[in-house]
């Protein structure tokens, strides 16, 4: 079984506000969204949305096609953990 990938939001919070000596107040201004969209994401309560990605790969950190390969590899690995869904084939052979 895959492990999950960690959400991009702990990275965010982890690796780049942390190491930068940032609250979430000055980060969500620098980068300019709202104080509760940067929480969300930074808490694992929303994802990194491609405005965002953008947004951080023009602040320096990293790039915006990074940042969403991460939350597509965290949501897929959701999503293949969840169990299979019930699905019938589309072409019969």
């Amino acid at each position: 079984m895959m492990k999950t990938p960690p959400h991009p939001g702990e990275v965010i919070r982890e690796d780049v506000l942390a190491e930068l000596g940032l609250t979430v107040g000055e980060a969500a201004a620098r980068l300019g969204v709202s104080r509760v969209t940067l929480s969300r994401v930074i808490h694992a309560h929303a994802g990194v949305s491609p405005n965002l990605a953008v947004r951080l790969e023009r602040a320096g950190v990293g790039t915006a096609r990074a940042w969403l390969a991460m939350q597509s590899n965290y949501d897929l690995a959701r999503e293949l953990a969840a169990g299979e869904p019930e699905v019938r084939p589309l072409i019969v052979a």
